[in-house]
């Protein structure tokens, strides 16, 4: 029988924060990043330019905190509560820093060297694609135009990244464009809002129930290890129905609720979103981060736990 964990059901939540709470925090806060780092470096994103785009969402997050509290979000207030310099929250702030709001700067380098290519006359085509470029030389070639984005790094670092990305190939000496542009197709797009706000409204319900009194959200998982590839499929279509089966069920429930409540003020109105994740992986890969094998030895264990 699997082990479960009683949860309570108005656990109490944090009373005050201390620096323990805040080490806490940080700890797993590596842990939910993982996968986002991932993400991002895998769509060409460095580390500095998501960090100049989280100044103004720990501006946004400050901002609510402050209000709800019953106190006017001034720039001293913002900048004390998000870390966020007093000067970047006066420009984020402002009318004119405002359009720039959520904007990252600090483009990687791999993607101004592939914009160069395909905007510089020079390196484009009579038909305006980008030039197959030999990948070294003086003339027109891809380590020249990566020398004239910068000296500090090295041509073939900037190369093995765009091949990373699938953005170019080597075809002997000759560096070819594999995509014409960074522009991601409609599905793509759609896809990735799809995941950014399935994902965000899970960890916001986990977020509610650790710092928020009353009531709970749902968000739950069921956890086990010490399984085979074959056991992990079997467990995996097992999923799979459950998914369905419940998707249906709220599918029809939630059609006829938003027709019942078509009459609902636009200030009295509400949103929820119900979904479920599956995902396995082998076990010496979801060590935490700093351990050992021999410190976290495999588990044969099967329990539901609240996350």
């Amino acid at each position: 029988m699997p082990r479960k964990n009683a949860v309570p059901a108005n656990p109490t939540p944090i009373a005050r924060v201390g620096d323990d709470h805040a080490a806490l925090a940080l700890r797993e806060a590596t842990v939910l990043m993982a996968p986002i780092a991932r993400w991002l470096l895998r769509n060409g994103v460095a580390y500095p330019a998501f960090a100049d785009l989280l100044k103004p969402v720990f501006l946004e997050a400050a901002r609510g905190e402050i209000e709800e509290a019953g106190h006017k979000a001034t720039f001293s207030a913002l900048s004390l509560l998000s870390g966020v310099h007093r000067k970047d929250v006066r420009k984020l702030e402002s009318a004119d820093g405002g359009g720039d709001r959520g904007e990252p700067r600090g483009v990687p380098l791999a993607s101004q060297v592939f914009t160069r290519w395909l905007t510089a006359r020079r390196y484009r085509l009579r038909g305006g694609g980008p030039k197959p470029l030999p990948r070294a030389g003086n003339g027109v070639s891809f380590e020249t135009l990566a020398r004239e984005l910068s000296q500090d790094v090295h041509p073939r670092t900037v190369l093995d990244e765009l091949v990373r990305l699938g953005l170019v190939r080597v075809d002997g000496d000759v560096v070819v464009p594999a995509s014409a542009s960074f522009t991601p197709s409609r599905r793509l797009d759609e896809l990735t809002s799809l995941f950014a706000a399935n994902a965000s409204d899970h960890i916001a319900a986990a977020v509610h129930n650790l710092t928020r009194k009353g009531q709970r959200f749902l968000e739950q998982s069921v956890y086990a290890d010490g399984l085979d590839e074959a056991s992990v499929e079997r467990l995996r279509k097992h999923a799979v129905a459950a998914w369905l089966a419940a998707f249906e069920r709220m599918v029809d429930e939630a059609t006829a609720l938003v027709e019942h409540d078509a009459d609902v003020a636009p200030e009295a109105q509400h949103r929820m979103r119900f979904g479920v994740y599956f995902y396995s992986e082998p076990q010496a890969a979801a060590q935490p981060a700093g351990a050992s094998a021999a410190a976290a030895p495999p588990r044969k264990s099967s329990k539901r736990r609240s996350s």
